[in-house]
């Protein structure tokens, strides 16, 4: 099987997902990547679950939220 390239991954993040840009004071990069680790995640599965939780998402309704019919 060969592995997929840049251009079809791109496709599919295009069409699969949202980005969103986030700032964070010059320095503190390090720390929340410690901090993702510690826990034994990425920064953006960090996020990702914090936001879920803190607008009440299930896992299934914060995957399946905003995609069309």
């Amino acid at each position: 099987m060969t592995k997929p390239t840049n251009a079809v991954k791109d496709r599919w993040n295009a069409k699969a997902y949202d980005d969103l840009r986030i700032r964070i004071p010059k320095g503190r990069k390090a720390d929340v990547e410690a901090y993702a680790k510690a826990q034994g995640e990425s920064v953006n599965a960090l996020i990702n679950n914090f936001l879920r939780n803190s607008i009440g998402f299930t896992e299934e309704d914060w995957k399946n939220s905003g995609k069309e019919n």
